[in-house]
């Protein structure tokens, strides 16, 4: 009879696989090749125990032929596997009929046990983002469809979560999601940002109710912080109306100890010479900005463009009092929710917070959204697990 050679890694294998595996080609052939060798099995102890000897003669013989002509044999799964069972059986005496050595079927058993018990290599790069961050990621982009890549990293960083720009955007492409459009950066940055914290700027700018009244708003802004520190809204900007702006400008600076030194405007015919002259008395000088030099106040000129996307271009406004409440509520959002880019991503009134890595459990991320002004603007923030 003749004994196919079968490694023992390879069965053990499939002997603890799982039911899926027990169709795959390697776990037929060796049951293929074990019934086939039993069926001869039976034959054989049937026969007289002359006729056995006889034949194990004539095989061994044959066998020796063959190692002669060829050099080294290969050996399939299921060879291995047959071998080492019979290798098991036979006592040590009679090992010697084998084509290999015993080395080769202890090395075989080794290299089953070590891949049995071993863990597979971690792939290379950084850890894969959880399932519940990339919902997450998905949830924000789907939600704000305004935001871009670096939005979303800044609301992820609020809640405790970083990731990468990188990644968010591999994410959103792989959910085929496009990128929002890119805005241009302000001009004047790298001056203001290096000498902006005593400086203010104020600007005026329009809404139309739906009674077609048309109200103002003056608004401050600290070039430095990115805050709003105030704002007024009136359907007559009179020099009386502005000097009582400015008194209560210089109050709200006061009790947060606010120093202010210079205050950039541009040179409409709202702001009276003597608005300049009662925040010059508190040693505030007044910058006027050049004639049709929208540039030159670039960050409130963003700031308008920011409140009137997201806020107040998406509002029908019926009089004074509802937009007083409307700005009273995006400008509380401005300053402690929303992201600046100046500001490393986090909000000009931003508390300390200490940030977690996407690699969290996904059962600590819980997150929380609150809605403002019927669902308009969205604030997300982490809640206690239940």
């Amino acid at each position: 009879m003749r004994l196919g050679v079968v490694g023992g890694e390879d069965g053990a294998e499939v002997a603890s696989a799982a039911p899926s595996a027990w169709r795959s080609p390697l776990f037929v052939s060796s049951l293929y090749v074990v019934g086939s060798r039993l069926l001869e099995l039976i034959v054989l102890l049937a026969r007289r125990d002359r006729a056995k000897e006889l034949e194990i003669l004539v095989l061994r013989q044959e066998l020796s032929i063959l190692r002669r002509q060829v050099g080294r044999a290969r050996f399939e799964p299921h060879d291995r596997l047959l071998l080492a069972a019979l290798s098991g059986v036979l006592p040590r005496r009679s090992w010697s009929a084998f084509s290999v050595r015993p080395e080769t079927l202890l090395r075989w058993h080794r290299g089953m046990v070590a891949r049995r018990w071993t863990d597979s290599h971690r792939r290379p790069g950084r850890p894969p983002i959880g399932r519940e961050v990339r919902e997450l990621v998905l949830r924000l982009a789907r939600e704000n469809p305004r935001w871009g890549y670096l939005r979303i990293v800044a609301e992820l960083r609020k809640l405790g979560i970083t990731v990468s720009a990188g990644s968010v955007r591999n994410i959103l492409a792989q959910a085929g999601l496009p990128p929002a459009p890119r805005r241009d950066s302000e001009s004047w940055r790298r001056f203001l940002r290096a000498q902006g914290e005593p400086i203010l700027a104020c600007d005026f700018f329009t809404v139309d109710t739906v009674w077609l009244q048309r109200l103002y708003v003056l608004v401050f802004l600290s070039i430095g912080s990115r805050r709003i520190e105030y704002f007024a809204c009136t359907s007559s900007p009179n020099t009386a109306w502005m000097l009582q702006q400015a008194r209560n400008l210089l109050m709200e600076l006061d009790d947060r100890d606010r120093r202010v030194r210079f205050l950039i405007h541009d040179r409409d015919a709202k702001f009276p010479r003597a608005f300049d002259a009662l925040l010059a008395s508190e040693e505030i000088k007044v910058i006027r900005t050049p004639v049709q030099a929208p540039n030159a106040n670039a960050h409130m000129e963003r700031w308008v463009g920011t409140v009137r996307r997201e806020c107040l271009d998406r509002l029908l406004i019926l009089g004074r009092r509802q937009l007083e409440h409307v700005l009273r509520v995006y400008v509380r959002h401005y300053n402690r929710q929303r992201p600046q880019r100046a500001l490393d991503l986090r909000p000009p009134e931003a508390s300390d917070q200490a940030a977690v890595q996407a690699k969290s459990a996904p059962h600590d991320l819980h997150v929380s959204r609150r809605d403002l002004l019927g669902g308009l603007i969205h604030e997300y923030d982490t809640a206690a697990a239940a």
